[in-house]
Order: C-alpha cells, then structure tokens, then sequence
C-alpha cells in the first residue's frame, strides 16, 4: 500500500435532503503515485469538493476508507487525523484562507510552529520558500496590503513549508485573473517537480486539467476516465 501517496476504496458519501437521501458519491476507488499529478473535474454540484474533503479528513465517508501513505484517514479521532494532515497533505483553495492578522511569513510558517518547530527556525524556512514564490519583499505584509495574486501566492507556499506527499488543491486559480491563474500554477507544478509532492487538482478548468499526467470526470457519483 505504501507505493501509494492516497488510496480512496469504495467511499460513498450522502446527504439527507428532507425525507430523501441523495447519494454524492458512489463507490470511489482512486490511488495516487509519488509525484503524480492528478486533475478530477466535473460539473458544478457534482460532489469534487466533496471528494477532496474526505481526502483530506475534512469530511467523512458513510462507507469506504482513505488511506494516506498507508495509514487510514478515517476511523481515528481528530489528533489522529491532524497529524495525518500535518506530515502527509498540504490544501491549497480558491479563496487564501491565510489568517489576517499575522504576516505573510507567520502565516506561511504557521504549520511548522503547530508541528512544535522552532519558530526561528519555521520563520526562516517560511522566508526562503516566500522567496522562491516571488514574495521575498512581502515577508512582513500582512494579508489584506498583498494583491490577490501575492495571497494566493503565499497560501502555496503554506501548503507546500512542511514538504508534504500529497498536495490537495480546490479551484486554486479560480479567484485570480489569467495572468496571476498561470503564475499560481505554474509555481504549482514547478515544486510539484522540485519537491517530488503529489498533486490533486478539482477544478473545472480544461486548460489546467490537460496539463496533469491524469485527468477523471466525477459523473454520477463515480469517477471516469473521459472519452
């Protein structure tokens, strides 16, 4: 199992609408290999958000299980699953979710210091990878005085300070002009290639999706190579 970063099998998930019960996802099988980089799209409401949240341990499976480098997701309890999150995935979203009152390299350094490091040692490791995303003169900038772009920037580089295996990414361009879209992705695929980190991409974005090695279509609650 440990030639895998993540191996979904048979997750379903289902929400109760009034005395309905509508089934999102049925039966989701998926293994995802070192430094591999998959794209899952699919039509708005189709349940990929969902699906990257019980990657991630965010959101709970009714049946199957995900295993990260081996160790099972779900079926722990929350200190279990944080530290999974800790070591193992980085989360990269649509909107920064970088804390406003702490500067760019706080934030970014932010999940070395939760892990006990020393911040001295985290900030300066938070400089370095904010150097290497362009923000090396933004270190001391809080959230609200960056543009968009330098946000999303910065929400990269958090995700990827503790050198993660796996890289969970929802809609990562999708509040960002075309220019800044391309800067923020290609940067993702760089330190895909330096770090050797897996990479799973939701979105709804052909042009992004045809530049993974992998591309399935979440449909009818199951996923599908396209046509």
């Amino acid at each position: 199992m440990t030639d895998s970063v993540l191996d979904c099998r048979g997750v379903v998930r289902r929400f109760n609408e009034g005395a309905s019960t509508l089934e999102v996802l049925h039966g989701i099988d998926l293994v995802v290999r070192p430094a591999e980089r998959v794209a899952i799209i699919g039509s708005s409401g189709s349940g990929k958000t969902t699906l990257l949240q019980i990657m991630g341990g965010l959101d709970e499976p009714d049946e199957g299980q995900v295993f990260i480098h081996g160790e099972a997701m779900h079926g722990t309890d929350e200190t279990t699953k944080g530290d999974l999150r800790n070591r193992y995935i980085g989360f990269v979203y649509q909107f920064h979710h970088l804390l406003p009152e702490f500067t760019a390299e706080e934030n970014v350094a932010m999940p070395l210091m939760i892990r006990r490091e020393p911040r001295a040692a985290a900030i300066d490791k938070a400089r370095e990878l904010l150097s290497r995303v362009g923000l090396g003169e933004r270190l001391h900038h809080k959230p609200g005085e960056l543009s968009g772009g330098e946000r999303q920037r910065a929400a990269v580089a958090r995700a990827l300070i503790t050198r993660p295996q796996l890289v969970l990414a929802d809609e990562p361009t999708g509040n960002l002009d075309s220019g800044n879209g391309e800067h923020v992705l290609q940067l993702m695929l760089e330190l895909n290639q330096e770090l050797k980190t897996s990479l799973v991409i939701v979105t709804h974005d052909h042009s992004i999706a045809a530049r993974m090695d992998r591309v399935l279509v979440l449909e009818d609650g199951t996923l599908k190579t396209p046509d």
